[in-house]
């Protein structure tokens, strides 16, 4: 299948002998972990139950265990051995899901105002998913962009979901992938059902969409994340469907905007914070105002969007006091964990900066790591190749007032 990679150093069996003809063939896959052999022994004349072959398959083609896993369903609910007409299906499924480089588009499907279904007659290469790839591959007409990478659904072999900048409704589309005409489509106007639109903090506010109102967050159904997502991960078929309902799918936030507009004012232009789409498992992206700006207690807000249609989209807004820093930690020399007084929930960490003053007067400044945070501790790197000195006491203050005017010491070890 693709297994082309060497190992320096081969494993050694007692039970297999280096003159057998499927010597090479397991010393490879066991190399390269694909199958397990515990204590030196393979066992090659043992059979393979569904549940083995899986783990196998899932190795083989560096894919998720959960779309095997949807394959076998379509054969096998048992964890016996399987029928040599079981095991074709499978191995033929997992041949069409080798990436290939030359993989072409076979079927455009808009889903929503800013969410592409893209069929190819291939998976992708990893090079060719990146962004700062695809985004030069993918080009359409009519200004309509790619805002991210395009995600491998879960359970296909080749499907991808697909995110763009908003499509005007009934504008008919071209696309060209790597200079090659693609396709046609014609723009969709079906915005995504958000439930209402809440305040978070005095500068931060989120919009609600709800999974058992019929939409989820990609991150749900895209193979890359549902390890990550455990439990919660779950297939859609090629109608959009699990389990008897079809769902909505709210694709990447990357460079979202919507509108706040305060009663008797003027809109705002709010901008989407970073890995907050779906976090402490509910599906709640946040926006922040423009730096410097904050809400006005007792001011009355509606929240209005290009992609999304909000059920609720009203709030009065409150004076939310922020939470203090209330310890600081070095972690390496580039490296710190900062702890707030409690819990600040759904990575309202993304996007915060705090400053680093030494004794001397010398300023550093550290940005918060993406998804680092447990609890209410998160990690944030030194910038600009910036390194703490031993021996030094920081005094750590937040930049802006997202943590209030609070202050802790550092003391670097």
């Amino acid at each position: 299948m693709v297994w082309k990679e060497k190992r320096t150093q081969l494993p050694s069996f007692d039970d297999v002998k280096k003159d057998a003809w499927y010597y090479d063939f397991v010393t490879s896959a066991v190399g390269q972990d694909i199958i397990q052999a515990d204590k030196g022994r393979f066992d090659p004349e043992g059979t393979v139950t569904a549940r083995e072959l899986e783990q196998i398959i899932a190795k083989a083609l560096k894919r998720d265990l959960k779309s095997v896993q949807y394959w076998m369903e379509r054969v096998s609910a048992t964890n016996g051995p399987l029928s040599r007409g079981e095991v074709a299906y499978l191995l033929n499924t997992a041949y069409q899901a080798i990436p290939s480089a030359t993989a072409t588009i076979t079927d455009i499907r808009p889903l929503n105002t800013i969410t592409l279904i893209i069929t190819f007659d291939a998976p992708l290469t990893a090079e060719d998913e990146a962004f700062a790839v695809s985004k030069e591959q993918f080009a359409f007409s009519d200004g309509l962009a790619l805002t991210n990478m395009p995600r491998l659904k879960t359970g296909s072999v080749s499907t991808y979901i697909v995110p763009t900048s908003p499509q005007k409704p009934g504008t008919i589309y071209t696309l060209t992938y790597k200079g090659k005409q693609a396709g046609t489509f014609a723009g969709q106007g079906t915005k995504l059902n958000m439930t209402e639109a809440r305040q978070v903090t005095n500068g931060t506010f989120e919009l609600e969409a709800l999974k058992s109102a019929g939409v989820t967050d990609y991150g749900y159904v895209i193979s890359a994340y549902s390890a990550g997502r455990g439990a919660n991960a779950f297939v859609l078929d090629e109608n959009d469907a699990a389990d008897g309902k079809t769902y909505q799918i709210i694709s990447s936030m990357q460079a979202r905007q919507v509108t706040i507009t305060p009663e008797g004012g003027q809109p705002i232009v709010a901008n989407y914070v970073p890995f907050t789409k779906s976090t402490d498992g509910k599906q709640e992206p946040k926006f922040r105002l423009p730096e410097g700006q904050t809400l006005e207690p007792g001011v009355r807000y509606t929240v209005t969007s290009e992609w999304a249609e909000i059920a609720n989209p009203n709030f009065v807004a409150e004076e939310i006091a922020p939470l203090q820093l209330s310890q600081a930690e070095a972690v390496s020399d580039n490296s710190i964990t900062v702890t707030l007084s409690s819990d600040p929930g759904d990575e309202l960490f993304s996007g915060r900066r705090v400053e680093l003053t030494s004794p001397a007067g010398e300023k550093l400044v550290a940005t918060y790591k993406y998804s680092s945070r447990k609890g209410a501790t998160g990690v944030f790197d030194l910038q600009q190749n910036d390194t703490l000195k031993a021996g030094t006491t920081y005094t750590v203050t937040p930049v802006g007032d997202w943590a209030g005017n609070s202050q802790v010491e550092l003391a670097v070890q």
